[in-house]
């Protein structure tokens, strides 16, 4: 049996920082993820990080900024932790060798990203998350952390009401093992493949979140799912906001900056929600370009994309055939981010000891109902930090337990039956209709009819996926399988969405309901909280809202 003081599920931005603050504070730490660490999510970050670097701004603007633009649902102490801790945290990157763009005086450039108002975000070009998880793994090589890569995490392995470890399935040889570990630390990422058009991988699908809520483990604010602006039709691929940062226009086919219509005064640096909105209402009322709007960026001159934006010119070219120097590119709303996710406390633990949980998985409550631009790479480096330190004290004073085989042979066995059906449905089918309803009636605007019907599909998606069968009957990388196995997860993670949604009788930044279009913070100025009990039965719970020092106000652009 493998064991190790500390595992860290998932290898992106979130798992490699806490990994590298947990073996820097002694123990001994282990990664398990399912793809190689460089082809993690985090890779596909592109804006930049937010922190307070000028002599213009604070800390304070920075967290009143987050605190409003999450709709005022974040929690007001997470948010401070996350502001003041956040230059130290980028400091501490750029020490490890990440190479930001910088001015000739050698300081941070800053571009200002969304409704910020004040120039805060530190980037490298457009390729932020790339520099971000390139240095992270480099000082994971140089740390000699043991990476068990193109493993799936199956289960946790709970003993006594503590995480004792985790079932894992080894893709390249087909073997179900168990991992024990003194803590574990999930970082998973996110599920934006439950939509249909997503900027997410296709490694994106809700892990740890389905694995947490199938344990009892509580998820907060499921319901809040950001969509970005700006992505290409077909492949999703996401257009930075960092584009629209450096000056870039939304028109539609009448070639209007419609913005002006929606937010007067910060037009296309308003919240990605509002934007959002108003692209889809552009489209729904015949003034969009075959199902999109126009990002134009053709005033901003060859020079300028070319040193701020060339590598959202080669995916311009590359996916739509489109080159912004000359032409606008067809943009639309696609699924991005998941706001919520596994219910943290500031240092990242879970209700179970033992299990933390950090990145896009968890859901400490600093983005709220609408996520700032820039701030996720930020949350990464000063949670993966707080959350692997703490992780690490707790494994350090904690006995190991002894993992029976029986939990291995039974997870084989149930591998085994689902590779050896011969009838059923293809999980790609099920994948699909998933995907599209969650789109239509879980996306940028919402209703009840709507969502009970989108409930009704998951329903029977998820007894449909009992029979489900695979046309790969082997072990060895059998992606067949793996695919499979995903499907479950989102599936499990699309029900706590649209049941969290249903329950929430307002519209408040991501969640905007058609038939509650107002916010209401006299009743829904709370968290959403839903776990599933032994019965597999998901129940609601709320919780208050941490406010400190903001009391919640209008939303004005």
């Amino acid at each position: 049996m493998l064991r190790h003081d500390l595992l860290v599920v998932g290898a992106g931005g979130a798992g490699l920082r806490a990994a590298l603050a947990a073996a820097r504070s002694g123990v001994d730490v282990a990664i398990l993820s399912k793809v190689h660490p460089l082809r993690s999510h985090t890779g596909a970050a592109e804006g930049g990080i937010n922190a307070a670097f000028s002599e213009q701004d604070s800390w304070e603007n920075h967290a009143y900024d987050t605190v409003r633009e999450s709709d005022w649902l974040a929690d007001q102490d997470a948010v401070e932790v996350l502001t003041r801790e956040g230059p130290d945290a980028v400091y501490e990157l750029d020490h490890m060798g990440a190479i930001f763009s910088r001015g000739p005086d050698g300081r941070f450039l800053l571009r200002p990203f969304g409704p910020e108002g004040i120039p805060r975000t530190v980037f490298a070009g457009d390729t932020t998350g790339h520099v971000v998880l390139q240095t992270l793994y480099q000082q994971v090589l140089k740390d000699r952390l043991r990476v068990y890569e193109e493993w799936l995490v199956l289960d946790l392995i709970l003993e006594d009401g503590f995480c004792a470890g985790v079932l894992a399935y080894e893709i390249p040889t087909g073997t179900v093992h168990a991992v024990a570990a003194r803590a574990v630390i999930l970082a998973t990422g996110g599920a934006g493949r439950l939509y249909a058009s997503t900027t997410n991988a296709f490694i994106c699908t809700g892990d740890g979140m389905a694995i947490a809520l199938r344990n009892g483990i509580p998820l907060k604010d499921m319901e809040m799912v950001q969509f970005h602006p700006t992505t290409l039709p077909g492949s999703g691929i996401l257009i930075t906001e960092g584009a629209r940062a450096e000056g870039g226009y939304l028109l539609n086919a009448r070639g209007e900056r419609f913005m002006g219509r929606y937010a007067p005064r910060m037009m296309e640096q308003a919240g990605r929600d509002v934007v959002c909105r108003a692209e889809q209402t552009e489209v729904d009322e015949g003034r969009g370009v075959n199902g999109c709007v126009l990002l134009d960026l053709r005033h901003l001159g060859e020079a300028k994309i070319m040193s701020r934006l060339a590598h959202t010119r080669e995916l311009c070219v590359t996916f739509a055939g489109v080159d912004p120097v000359h032409e606008p590119v067809p943009v639309r709303p696609g699924a991005h981010y998941f706001m919520g996710g596994i219910h943290t406390d500031l240092v990242g633990r879970t209700t179970i000891p033992g299990l933390y949980a950090v990145g896009e998985c968890a859901c400490v409550s600093v983005h709220g109902a609408n996520r700032l631009g820039g701030n996720s790479l930020l949350e990464l480096l000063v949670f993966g930090r707080r959350v692997g330190e703490n992780a690490a004290e707790f494994a350090r004073n904690q006995k190991g337990v002894e993992i029976s085989e029986a939990r291995v042979r039974d997870a084989e066995r149930e591998l085994a039956r689902i590779v050896s059906r011969s009838d059923g449905e293809r999980w790609a089918a099920l994948r699909d209709i998933l995907g599209n309803t969650m789109s239509r009636e879980m996306g940028i605007f919402r209703t009840g009819e709507g969502m009970r019907q989108c409930l009704a599909v998951i329903k029977e998606l998820q007894e449909r996926y009992k029979r489900v069968r695979l046309d790969d009957r082997g072990r060895v990388y059998n992606y067949d399988l793996v695919s499979a196995i995903e499907l479950g997860f989102m599936l499990d993670v699309a029900e706590a969405v649209v049941v969290s949604g249903l329950a929430r009788q307002e519209s408040r930044g991501a969640h905007y309901r058609r038939d509650y279009p107002k916010r209401d913070d006299d009743n829904w100025l709370r968290h959403t909280v839903v776990h599933r009990d032994p019965l597999g039965n998901l129940h609601l719970d709320y919780l208050p809202v941490r406010i400190t020092r903001w009391l919640p106000a209008a939303r004005v652009y």
